[in-house]
């Protein structure tokens, strides 16, 4: 079931900018997602997450120097085991989200994203410039 920016807001209490329209439905992947620095891919679960996201979520990458925080919510069952990416595994952790359950994840500049039941690997994004590094949101 899809639901709004504005009634996502008002359900998680995490806001976003306010040119984001608060009407447009919150789209709901399966897949795969990216939002900004993260992104979200679909696997086959080798061993699914067993850490409840709690009703205030789970920062999966925190802001730093003035950037913002891609936080994990739970709409029903969803388990994140969360780790610290390197330089060696982008991997964030692994994401399963049960049967009538949604997962959210909400940015204030990117709004929110849906997360249909299934597992998945959280990771972050890297670029190449001078060097190998994180993508900056």
């Amino acid at each position: 079931m899809s639901i709004t920016l504005e009634q996502a807001i008002t359900r998680h209490g995490v806001d976003v900018l306010d040119h984001l329209d608060r009407q447009v439905s919150i789209p709901v992947i399966d897949k795969a997602g990216r939002q900004g620095d993260v992104i979200v891919f679909a696997r086959k679960a080798r061993k699914h997450a067993t850490v409840a996201v709690p009703s205030t979520g789970v920062p999966v990458v925190r802001g730093e120097n003035g950037g913002n925080t891609h936080l994990l919510l739970a709409d029903g069952d969803v388990f994140f085991d969360g780790q610290v990416a390197s330089s060696t595994s982008l991997d964030l952790g692994t994401l399963t989200v049960a049967e009538g359950a949604t997962a959210y994840l909400a940015h204030p500049e990117h709004g929110y994203i849906g997360i249909a039941p299934g597992d998945y690997v959280i990771r972050r994004q890297r670029e190449q410039a001078d060097e190998l590094r994180m993508v900056a949101d």
